[in-house]
């Protein structure tokens, strides 16, 4: 978490931060220089952007996703090299952990669908080799 937002709850019963890693930063600066992943492509999700069902997700990607009472600073939505949108119908906005669990879902079947795709190029090509092989 970026500037201190983050608070234990009573709520969690799974003990969240000892099972996976929690990374507290001052600020955006902090995050930047320290806690970025090289090489990673940054993601805003914040309103305006590229619409969700028309994004494609990089392989290497981190995503941001602002508070929900502020959203994603000005600053950091100018710092990142994408910006995509959730679409809705009568919401302006999602909880964050909605959104979150809305942007991986769509990740996650967008890559399995491209790389289900490429393994059916794979054997098209194949199959294609062995028609030639046979003449």
């Amino acid at each position: 978490t970026i500037g201190g937002r983050y608070k234990p709850s009573s709520s969690d019963t799974l003990n969240v931060p000892a099972r996976i890693p929690l990374i507290q930063l001052n600020d955006w600066s902090a995050f930047a220089e320290w806690g970025a992943p090289k090489g990673a492509i940054w993601v805003c999700i914040e309103m305006g952007g590229t619409p969700l069902s028309e994004f494609e997700h990089p392989r290497n990607a981190i995503y941001i996703l602002g508070s929900e009472d502020h959203g994603v600073s000005k600053s950091v939505v100018r710092g990142c090299q994408e910006v995509v949108s959730l679409e809705s119908v009568g919401y302006g906005s999602y909880n964050v952990a909605v959104a979150g669990s809305i942007v991986m879902y769509d990740r996650l079947m967008k890559l399995r669908r491209k790389e289900e795709e490429e393994e059916e190029e794979k054997k098209k090509k194949k199959e294609g080799r062995k028609g030639e092989k046979k003449r």
